[in-house]
């Protein structure tokens, strides 16, 4: 899971759960995400990178830079 490039789908920042689209399994999974960045806001529509997987469902993600 680490190193992997998503999307997020809602929206990432501090007292906040949100939630990005990785491409698993064959397919594309919801994950609950922070940022890695504890004040940093991630908007919906953003790439993120997975820096820590905590299973099953949890990633804390940055920025891509894309």
């Amino acid at each position: 899971m680490v190193g992997k490039q998503g999307r997020v789908t809602g929206k990432i920042g501090p007292g906040l759960v949100g939630e990005v689209l990785l491409a698993v399994r064959g397919g594309v999974e919801a994950f609950y995400a922070h940022p890695t960045v504890p004040e940093e806001v991630i908007p919906t529509g953003s790439i993120v990178v997975v820096v820590e997987y905590f299973p099953p469902r949890t990633v804390y993600v940055a920025r891509a830079l894309v």
